[in-house]
């Protein structure tokens, strides 16, 4: 079981983005990344396809660029701190619990 999931608010601990909070967007558990919304933008900066069916318009295109897990921390719903997660057995299914106030976090 991971400790941040899809639709976890979290917030950045280390890097250009440190304190910001946002949404996951995406996990990546292979290369231990996460998408988060508004965080980690970058430019691309795409050429025009011209040839083929389709003709794409080129440009500079922003997108939000995998973070490493380690430098995101899960944010609690009910204290509103960023914590660590726990795991507790609650009817025979494990889930996650914030370390701060001990709450359930699923």
């Amino acid at each position: 079981m991971n400790r941040v999931k899809k639709g976890d608010m979290v917030q950045v601990i280390s890097g250009d983005d440190r304190g910001l909070r946002g949404e996951v967007l995406r996990v990546l558990p292979k290369e231990d990344r996460v998408v988060v919304s508004k965080i980690n933008l970058v430019i691309k900066h795409q050429p025009a396809q011209r040839a083929g069916r389709s003709q794409m318009q080129g440009g500079r295109i922003q997108f939000e660029a995998p973070i490493h897990l380690s430098n995101v921390m899960p944010v609690c719903p009910v204290c509103d701190q960023a914590t660590r997660v726990g795991y507790d057995a609650v009817d025979d299914e494990k889930v996650r619990v914030c370390r701060k106030c001990g709450e359930v976090m699923d």
